[in-house]
């Protein structure tokens, strides 16, 4: 397996600046990747979008592409780069989390998990060896281990089960990946793998987990299986507990994650690589982000205001557009006013975490994550 070229630049505490050399360019880190489930972010958001708001990393899901349109025919026309016209890197997840989040339509057993498709009920299997030959074929720059995501809740037996069969799995998806990277015809032989760390709240059961993962020497490792019900003391603890054990030469993602301050938690505690679907299911209803906190454009107090959604922001949204204006969209049920809301916030995440890279190469998160998180709790 070509290994990933990760340069841990600088570090402040846990806090990491680094840089992860790929096939389809360099990411900086840490780094918000923008989610686009199916190849697209919801909220009529394009790739010339995704450019100009300076997103580094779009992220495509595995198991959703494998249903619709199809990952054979995606492959046919290029791969998921030339699909939707986007030539930075592309991390896809693995199918794994559809296990926990479609629990009612699944049966997990040694070999992968049969699933009912959401769409038309159509069965559907898929394994370790599956996941990575549909990534494959999507030609993705990073593509996940598949593995099962056990509820933040579920008892501790059940837990070293689940994460036992991950740990199986994982070394399939490593093979098979090795075997996939080494063909001729393979649209993207550089592609990488990153495994997943689970464990539910358990401590102890994560650390042992980091550690048998640890010794696969992949191209990063997750954390998944938070912000899933546990609190957030319950995932800070965890990563506070978990990080320490992952390789410090290799790139941490924090899967799922979150809101600002969960971001800057998580950069805190070692983390380089978050995705959420935050920013953009918010501004669909409304929901926008400032640096003074979150404001809901829905609120009477807006229908006159003639400012941006934040003042200084250069996001397309508040470069020429009110706050009243946009309100009026959405009450409207103008799709410009959702796509505007979604622009902004992405173009928020992005810009935090440009910020957050200055300040560990100037030696001064500490003093901007209290700064940042002052801010936004005053609100307006």
């Amino acid at each position: 397996m070509k290994q990933a070229n990760y340069h841990l630049l600088r570090q402040e505490g846990r806090a990491r600046r680094g840089e992860l050399h790929t096939v389809h360019g360099v990411i900086q880190t840490p780094v918000f990747m923008n989610v686009g489930t199916v190849a697209a972010i919801k909220g009529a958001v394009s790739t010339e979008d995704l450019e100009q708001i300076g997103t580094q990393v779009e992220l495509s899901n595995t198991y959703h592409l494998h249903v619709r349109p199809g990952d054979t025919l995606i492959r046919q026309l290029g791969g998921l780069h030339k699909f939707m016209s986007w030539n930075r890197p592309i991390l896809t997840d693995s199918g794994g989390f559809q296990v926990f989040s479609l629990a009612g339509l699944r049966r997990i057993k040694e070999e992968g998990v049969y699933f009912n498709s959401h769409i038309d009920g159509r069965k559907i299997f898929m394994g370790p060896e599956e996941s990575m030959r549909i990534q494959s074929n999507l030609a993705s720059t990073i593509a996940m281990a598949f593995d099962e995501c056990p509820s933040s809740r579920a008892d501790r037996d059940y837990v070293q089960a689940s994460v036992d069969r991950t740990t199986r799995w994982l070394v399939r998806c490593k093979d098979e990946m090795a075997r996939l990277n080494a063909l001729e015809d393979t649209l993207n032989r550089n592609q990488l793998l990153f495994g997943i760390n689970q464990g539910a709240v358990f401590a102890d059961i994560r650390i042992e987990h980091a550690r048998r993962i640890a010794e696969l020497e992949l191209d990063g490792y997750a954390i998944g299986g938070l912000a899933v019900g546990e609190t957030h003391e319950e995932m800070y603890f965890i990563l506070e507990e978990t990080v320490p054990y992952l390789p410090v030469d290799k790139p941490v993602y924090l899967m799922g994650v979150g809101t600002p301050a969960n971001i800057l938690e998580g950069v805190e505690r070692g983390v380089d690589f978050f995705d959420c679907v935050y920013p953009s299911r918010n501004g669909r209803h409304g929901h926008v982000y400032t640096d003074r906190g979150k404001l809901n454009l829905f609120n009477a107090c807006y229908e006159k205001d003639a400012r941006p959604i934040e003042e200084g922001c250069e996001c397309p949204a508040c470069r020429r557009y009110s706050r009243a204006y946009i309100r009026h969209l959405l009450k409207a049920k103008e799709m410009l006013g959702m796509r505007l809301c979604v622009l902004h916030n992405l173009s928020f995440y992005n810009r935090m975490m440009a910020e957050i890279r200055e300040a560990l190469d100037e030696g001064r998160f500490a003093a901007y994550k209290k700064a940042k998180l002052d801010g936004m709790e005053q609100g307006r």
